[in-house]
Parts: structure tokens; C-alpha cells; sequence
């Protein structure tokens, strides 16, 4: 698949932010799995995606074919220990189950490795079984650290359940 990844600018903020609400929280159309159903209401709103984006090691790419369409999305985080944080890996469900989401992680990966990174790190949500074995597929591992899943705060949507926490998985590039 032809697929440019490149960073993101204002300009594309709301569709940044309209894809990942659709992607991650609008089953229709979509396997179980790849929606967070756990979690009802919004995945990120515009001050959200700005706080993410304020932070000066995080860089949002965008997916776009040969065509400039929008295909998808992902956040990613330098540091200075050289494993960056992947974060919103975002596929339209117009175009899942083609490899898209594959081919946006591995040109995430691409992009991280040939600026300086020597691995990647994600947290996912524990509940989301499939989701971490897709990402174990493509050389993810679970590190054993768990974090908190934000209750309370209504940025990141309403969970449906209290045991919801993210695990750690990390991959060597």
C-alpha cells in the first residue's frame, strides 16, 4: 500500500480528533475487538489533543495515501533513555482489516528508529485482550508494569466497568 506518514499541523486537528473518536469508540462497522467498548463516550477532544502535543518530544504523524487521503494517525513521544512512547494509533475503519494498521505501526517504528529511538513502549488497555495479542503478533512484549486508567477525568471518556488499568508492552527496533 502507497502510504506517506508525515506530521501533523493544525489544520489537521480535527480530523486527528474526529477518526480517533469514530476508531476507538463507534462500533459500527467494526470488529469488537478494535473499539474500546469498555469506554463509552470520547476518546480525545481538542484540549487533550493540544496538551498531548504541547509536551516538545511528542510529534503526531498522519497516515495519507498516494491520493492525501487520511488514512490514520499515530502519537509518538521521544526520549532520552532512546524508547519512545507510542500512543493513539488511529486506523479509519473505512479501511481496516487491509494491513493499514500494520503498515502505520511499522512506518511508526521507521520514523522512531531513523530519528535516534531504539525501542518503543505502549499501554494498553488490560481488558483488551485482543488488541495486546495483535500487538505481541508484531513483537510487542508485556514488561509486567501496569498504570492507572484515568477515572474521573472525562477527557478520556467514560469507562463501563471500575477494573479497567493499562499494561506496558515494549518492543526492541
Amino acid at each position: 500500500m502507497d502510504l506517506n506518514l508525515q506530521p501533523a499541523d493544525e489544520a489537521d486537528y480535527p480530523a486527528v480528533i474526529a477518526l480517533t473518536n469514530r476508531a476507538y469508540r463507534a462500533p459500527a462497522g467494526q470488529a469488537a475487538w478494535k473499539v474500546e467498548t469498555i469506554v463509552g463516550g470520547q476518546r480525545i477532544d481538542e484540549a487533550l489533543l493540544r496538551d498531548d502535543l504541547a509536551n516538545p518530544a511528542a510529534i503526531l504523524l498522519v497516515a495519507r495515501n498516494g491520493s492525501g487521503e487520511h488514512l490514520g494517525h499515530v502519537r509518538l513521544d521521544s526520549s532520552d533513555d532512546g524508547v519512545w512512547y507510542l500512543a493513539m494509533l488511529t486506523v479509519s475503519p473505512d479501511h481496516q482489516d487491509a494491513g493499514l494498521g500494520r503498515t502505520i505501526l511499522t512506518a511508526a517504528e521507521d520514523y522512531a528508529r531513523d530519528h535516534g529511538a531504539r525501542g518503543i513502549r505502549m499501554s494498553v488497555i488490560h481488558q483488551r485482550i485482543e488488541l495486546i495479542a495483535w500487538y505481541q503478533r508484531r513483537g510487542y512484549v508485556l514488561t509486567g508494569e501496569t498504570g492507572a486508567f484515568p477515572y474521573g477525568d472525562p477527557r478520556f471518556g467514560t469507562p463501563t466497568r471500575d477494573d479497567l488499568f493499562f499494561e506496558m508492552l515494549e518492543k526492541q527496533i
